[in-house]
């Protein structure tokens, strides 16, 4: 198959394409290091010919809800655009679990617009929503870390593996559109402030954490919020695993 990548050079847009190509797929890598742009649309129809499905892993940081619902929409309806001109015939989209039980995330603002642009659009369409990564809680401290000393909120999550998360966006593009697939998550929940002591432990990273919802992440995601449904898709790869051997 020939399968568009769009964030092909982020975190989990790249380990798609390394496992689509390992499977001796046709992979186009859309992003703007190569040439395309998806908020102008620049590139997007000569990248989509013959193009049989198209994975959407782009990502925006913004702590701004505007900022954020403007770029996931005009990326999204530029994508999808396009792949109506190109005959595309599945749209597969990375979300993320409990979107819509947390009003108030700039981030989960955004995503919320893109899914219902890939709803009402016209290209075949599945919708995977998974639960935070593995290196999430070290992300999150890396965000507000300052002189050695980074704040955290004590979210409860049941993390994923990248890695497992790029197999199944990969196996899911090369099926049939399935609409709003179930939660998919790691095998286990953590806390988010043990997770990032843990992680900066094995990195030899020191920091000192200090738990709080008076930071980036507020008390409406505390609680089961972000954990997956009781009918989730359960990926193999556990915390300890991936500590052990980051992937």
């Amino acid at each position: 198959m020939r399968i568009a990548v769009a964030g092909a050079t982020g975190n989990i847009g790249a380990r798609t394409v390394a496992v689509l190509e390992q499977a001796a797929h046709d992979v186009v890598r859309i992003s703007r290091s190569h040439g395309i742009d998806l908020l102008s649309g620049e590139g997007l129809d000569a990248a989509l010919t013959d193009v049989d499905a198209v994975v959407d892993a782009t990502s925006h940081e913004t702590a701004d809800r505007d900022e954020a619902v403007a770029f996931f929409g005009a990326a999204t309806s530029n994508l999808l655009a396009a792949e109506e001109r190109a005959g595309v015939r599945h749209h597969v989209l990375l979300s993320i679990v409990g979107i819509d039980r947390v009003d108030g995330n700039a981030h989960y603002a955004g995503k919320r617009e893109q899914e219902r642009l890939v709803a009402e659009g016209p290209t075949p369409w599945t919708i995977v929503p998974f639960t935070q990564f593995h290196d999430f809680a070290a992300t999150v401290t890396s965000w507000t870390e300052h002189d050695g000393v980074a704040t955290i909120p004590p979210l409860l999550v049941q993390p994923i593996a990248p890695a497992d998360v790029a197999d199944i966006l990969a196996e899911i593009a090369t099926g049939t559109p399935q609409g709003h697939y179930r939660d998919v998550a790691g095998p286990e929940p953590q806390d988010l402030v043990d997770m990032a002591r843990r992680t900066n432990d094995a990195r030899g990273h020191a920091v000192k954490l200090v738990p709080t919802w008076s930071s980036l992440l507020g008390p409406e995601m505390a609680g089961n919020v972000l954990l997956p449904g009781k009918d989730a898709r359960i990926a193999p790869t556990t915390f300890d695993d991936w500590l052990a051997n980051p992937r």
